[in-house]
């Protein structure tokens, strides 16, 4: 009796609230801010980024969401998670978002932050329906159509002396997407990609059926034992992605707790243009007895890379793989779905109150051997037809604190292992610890382990980071990072280690005004040439940056936001510095919004390159790279002809001081100069 009375007040506090404050748009821009902080040089800001977009186009029912669903959010504290889930069993199901008010430590900025990736299907819809009916009354559906092109032309669409010009296609960047959903039960849909230079054609005994790249999925959910069913293309998330972790990995940044520990969310549609990382086949995940899961998965699917002969015979064999997924000239086609990848693996899990655990394998081969060109620094890289990996991982929970663990073994190679938690001791102080230990012969082709190297492997690491919640307004968060390379490492011929540390003070007075200061530091070696080209000294390099960031909404219709970001780069007694000041303005007329962006930025090298996200069309990022000096503008007009039909018109300027061409080799654009156009439709249904 006690929950139902609570239950009709909460629905119609929620009912008030939801009228008072109504679901908005996720702010991207600001959501990278928190998460990411300010990334530099050898972040991966596709894998980073593909991140947000599958929270936004996947929304978590809160009425069926476990504590790994809300983890995977990474806007909520363990005690927060908890408490979420202690009141969804005391009172029942959600009847709206706006009813976590009442759920103990959360409040309107919590709110405002996890409404647009939670959703509460509607309590009156029926599960029994049939799938085409779910389909038509319930599902969220939209297309969306992306065109893009660079106003100038690169070299490689030049033609010369009568001959065809290098890259096969137009300069035009094509992107169409389709997706019906409904969370926790069912997904399918498509994404079809042409890049600037490609070709597009229907030829299918040359893998083209229209656009370069194409991909589709088909998922269905908790239907009595199937628990998660994906046909086409999908990714893998176990554990905490040692072995199986698709590219949700998330890195160090902004957010000092909760990103360190990745969400054992198992089977994903893979929705990203990223062509590299996918898996294409079928997996499956069935409850095999009550707390046990078990899934199996099969992927086959062709890769780029380039195959070359062996010296005394004609095997041929992998000498690398491509990541690139540009295929506009004819050595770019030559290495087109060169190379025949299959995976196929299983899972046993078992889920029980605070504790989960599980064990894992996963094959991976290769229709010819892989075999790097030997360098000094790959000697302990992959090599051979087929790698196979066995593991273990355990997660428990006990009151506010999260333990988490996983161990991996390759076959023919090494252990890599990472273990930690997360505490809330407070409900102000947080704390997180992260080892990791990645064997110089640990190999993984999914893995998303935090760490420095862009794989997991040749890595041990000590991470401790902290968060102080003085009140609503006032935070201060930081962490540091200590880590070894017990090999060699690119650009650094020699066993090495560094560290790093960020502290970020955040002040926000009022909903109107945010603002934070950040400062952080890393330094890890590298090489620096001697006198004799083919030996190298290997010297610490330390950057250290900092970024001063304000947003300001005077209005309900106008948003400013202010940013200054300086960053300096020591080695060897020398001292390079870098700097960029933007400001942004966005003005929300409700049907009609404008958003812009001036920034003007000198750098005296590549080291010192700035980056800043910066606001793009509807599931679409940008992170230009402000190298050089010059002036960057940006405007973005995006207009809601109705509730089912939206359209974005995007264009960017970039000029340079001193420079006579952008780029180089075929990529080159002659002058200083580079504007780029968008135009975007988005239809739901």
């Amino acid at each position: 009796m006690r929950s139902a009375l609570v239950a009709i007040l909460v629905t119609a506090v929620a009912n008030i609230c939801a009228q008072e404050y109504p679901k908005r748009e996720i702010d991207i821009a600001q959501l990278a801010d928190d998460l990411y902080s300010v990334p530099d040089t050898e972040t991966d800001v596709e894998d980073l980024y593909e991140n947000l977009l599958q929270l936004l186009t996947h929304p978590v029912n809160l009425n069926k969401a476990t504590a790994e669903d809300l983890r995977f959010i990474q806007l909520l504290s363990e005690s927060q998670i908890n408490q979420l889930l202690k009141y969804r069993s005391d009172v029942g199901n959600f009847v709206s978002v706006y009813e976590l008010q009442a759920v103990p430590e959360f409040d309107l900025t919590t709110l405002h932050k996890l409404a647009p990736f939670v959703t509460v299907n509607d309590h009156l819809s029926s599960l029994d329906a049939t799938f085409l009916t779910r389909v038509k009354k319930e599902g969220d559906h939209y297309l969306l159509v992306r065109y893009e092109r660079t106003v100038q032309l690169k070299n490689g669409f030049e033609k010369e002396g009568g001959e065809p010009a290098q890259f096969r296609g137009s300069p035009d960047k094509l992107y169409m997407r389709f997706r019906s959903s409904r969370p926790g039960d069912f997904s399918f849909g498509f994404s079809a990609e042409k890049d600037p230079g490609e070709e597009l054609t229907w030829s299918p005994g040359r893998g083209y059926y229209g656009a370069d790249y194409l991909s589709c999925h088909l998922q269905i959910q908790n239907k009595g034992r199937l628990k998660n069913l994906i046909i086409g293309d999908y990714q893998t998330q176990f554990g905490q992605g040692l072995m199986l972790g698709g590219v949700l990995g998330m890195g160090k940044g902004g957010e000092t707790i909760t990103t360190i520990r990745r969400s054992n969310i198992g089977l994903l549609p893979y929705t990203s243009a990223y062509e590299a990382g996918t898996l294409r086949g079928i997996a499956v995940t069935v409850r095999a007895a009550d707390h046990l899961h078990a899934t199996g998965f099969y992927s086959n699917v062709k890769k780029d890379g380039t195959l070359d002969l062996y010296d005394d015979d004609e095997q041929e064999k992998i000498s690398a793989f491509q990541t690139t997924g540009l295929h506009r000239t004819e050595k770019e086609l030559d290495k087109r779905k060169r190379i025949k990848e299959k995976n196929a693996g299983f899972i046993l899990q078992y889920d029980r109150a605070a504790l989960s655990g599980g064990i894992m394998f996963n094959q991976t081969s290769f229709d010819a051997d892989v075999q790097p060109n030997a360098t000094a620094y790959n000697q302990f890289a992959f090599r051979g037809k087929v790698n196979r990996n066995a593991g273990l991982f355990l997660n428990y929970n006990i009151q506010n604190i999260s333990a988490f663990a996983e161990v991996a073994h390759s076959f023919q190679g090494s252990i890599g292992a990472t273990a930690g938690l997360l505490a809330a001791l407070s409900p102000k102080l947080d704390l997180s610890l992260l080892y990791r230990n990645y064997g110089m012969r640990f190999y993984t082709f999914y893995s998303s382990g935090l760490g420095e190297n862009t794989n997991t492997q040749n890595e041990r690491g000590l991470y401790w980071g902290w968060r102080y919640t003085f009140s609503r307004r006032y935070q201060l968060a930081g962490y540091i990072d200590i880590f070894r390379f017990p090999w060699l490492r690119f650009r650094s011929y020699a066993p090495s280690d560094g560290y790093e540390w960020l502290l970020r003070f955040q002040y926000d007075p009022s909903r109107k005004v945010k603002m934070f200061i950040q400062a952080r530091e890393e330094t890890k070696s590298r090489n620096t040439e001697t006198d004799r080209s083919t030996q190298y000294q290997v010297s610490a390099g330390k950057k250290n940056s900092y970024c001063l960031n304000v947003d300001y909404a005077p209005h309900d219709m106008l948003r400013l936001k202010s940013r200054v970001q300086l960053s300096t780069y020591t080695i060897n007694g020398m001292t390079s510095a870098g700097m960029a000041l933007i400001q942004d303005i966005v003005v929300d007329a409700g049907k009609l919004k404008l958003t812009m962006r001036y920034a003007i930025f000198e750098t005296d090298d590549h080291d010192n390159r700035q980056y800043s996200y910066e606001n793009d069309v509807w599931l679409a990022y940008s992170m230009p790279a402000y190298g050089g000096a010059g002036v960057r503008k940006m405007a973005i007009v995006e207009y809601k002809i109705n509730r089912n039909l939206s359209v974005w018109l995007r264009y960017s300027h970039i000029r340079y001081e001193n420079l006579q061409f952008i780029g180089d080799g075929l990529d080159r654009i002659d002058g200083d100069q580079k504007d780029d156009v968008k135009a975007q439709v988005v239809v739901k249904f």
